[in-house]
């Protein structure tokens, strides 16, 4: 997708839910602040691009494309860490555009630490979920819905024979549409990774800054978030190494 077709559909998304997040007391628009950031991008003014993206997620638009581009925005400036959140974060609503994909993939070869996705192999993979974003399954599983109980209400005034086997036969779609989107609600729900946004972290033995340097990791590391403690975060990098860092030093990918 060419980079003024990825800035029109963007814009159409903003423009569609625009009603529902300006504020009474912002003067200007939120597609203002979109169509500005786009041209600030072109013009290579990155960190007002980053700004401008990060207003519009603030004021609750949010989408694959405006974190495609703000990640974008964060790799021109260097921002490694940033970028690889930013594009993780599109990938939960774009999951098969290949552009991201590509921009993903460069942006974690310069990251210092080897970084790869850390999500080990689940039944996600096998069913291909990971192909699908949440909103998707939502959709199909609703329209199965409708098709189900619409057949039903045709049945309390017609006693036809299609309509018994429809019914089964949607019924059957309903369930399995109802195992998938509760795989895909289970998966996102479930998703305990974080992206490491500063330079260097040192990960401690314990929540505090006098235990032990256990090990360090590096900006753009894609580590498991167990759960945090005041200002400290337990982490994991993998099996063997574990360890306490500063919250403020990484984000998780979902929001939580």
């Amino acid at each position: 997708m060419s980079r003024f077709m990825r800035f029109m559909m963007t814009g159409l998304l903003v423009l569609l839910f625009l009603p529902s997040v300006v504020k009474a007391e912002t003067n200007k628009s939120m597609a203002e602040v979109f169509f500005e950031a786009n041209s600030a991008c072109k013009n290579e003014q990155f960190q007002k691009a980053a700004d401008g993206y990060l207003h519009l997620i603030e004021n609750g638009i949010e989408n694959g494309h405006i974190y495609y581009n703000l990640g974008n925005a964060y790799f021109r400036l260097g921002a490694f860490g940033r970028a690889i959140l930013s594009y993780e974060r599109a990938r939960l609503w774009i999951p098969r555009d290949s552009d991201l994909a590509f921009n993903l993939s460069h942006a974690r070869d310069q990251a210092r630490d080897a970084v790869s996705d850390s999500q080990s192999f689940s039944i996600n993979d096998i069913l291909g979920l990971d192909s699908i974003n949440f909103y998707e399954t939502f959709f199909v599983f609703t329209i199965l819905n409708v098709f189900f109980f619409g057949i039903l209400c045709i049945r309390l005034f017609k006693k036809a024979e299609w309509t018994y086997y429809l019914s089964i036969f949607l019924a059957i779609f309903v369930t399995i549409g109802a195992s998938v989107f509760a795989l895909k609600w289970h998966s996102v729900a479930g998703d305990d990774r974080a992206v490491v946004l500063a330079e260097e972290v040192n990960v401690r033995a314990g929540p505090d800054s006098e235990d032990t340097v256990l090990f360090k990791i590096h900006e753009g590391s894609i580590v498991h978030y167990e759960r945090s403690e005041s200002d400290w975060v337990l982490l994991r990098l993998s099996k063997d190494k574990r360890g306490w860092a500063e919250s403020t030093q990484l984000e998780q990918i979902v929001k939580k």
